[in-house]
């Protein structure tokens, strides 16, 4: 079963967006497999306090994007081949790399300025670049 634990909701987009994104994060990450179950949509609406129908709409997203299977009476499924993966990954990495760029060129980073940030961050895990973003 897929967990929700770790899911934070934000106000920046649309709850059934950051449904979706999660899921596609946690198939890139490879912490949500082929074959894996997805909550229920009355489980995940109670857990995550949202409206089922918000629910519905992620996973239907999801069905139409071809990540999960659903059939009536039995839990909604990951499935997904390799190329699927990797459009997805794909995907998100332009995503992000956009956001990124948009970010620095807003507040007026150079080229050089932004490859030396990526450098200095770089070797640094995960966890760490967190630190100072939580206060």
């Amino acid at each position: 079963m897929i967990s929700f634990d770790n899911f934070i909701m934000m106000d920046t987009s649309p709850i059934y967006l950051q449904i979706l994104l999660y899921i596609k994060r946690g198939i890139v990450a490879g912490t949500i497999c082929y074959g894996d179950e997805l909550p229920s949509r009355r489980v995940l609406s109670a857990l995550l306090g949202v409206n089922p129908n918000t629910v519905q709409k992620a996973y239907k997203l999801l069905e139409d994007e071809g990540l999960i299977q659903s059939r009536a009476g039995a839990k909604s499924c990951v499935v997904l081949t390799e190329q699927k993966m990797q459009e997805i990954r794909t995907e998100l990495l332009e995503d992000d790399a956009k956001g990124a760029v948009r970010s620095l060129k807003l507040i007026g980073i150079t080229r050089e300025e932004a490859h030396a940030l990526l450098d200095k961050y770089w070797e640094m895990e995960p966890e760490m670049m967190q630190e100072g973003l939580e206060e």
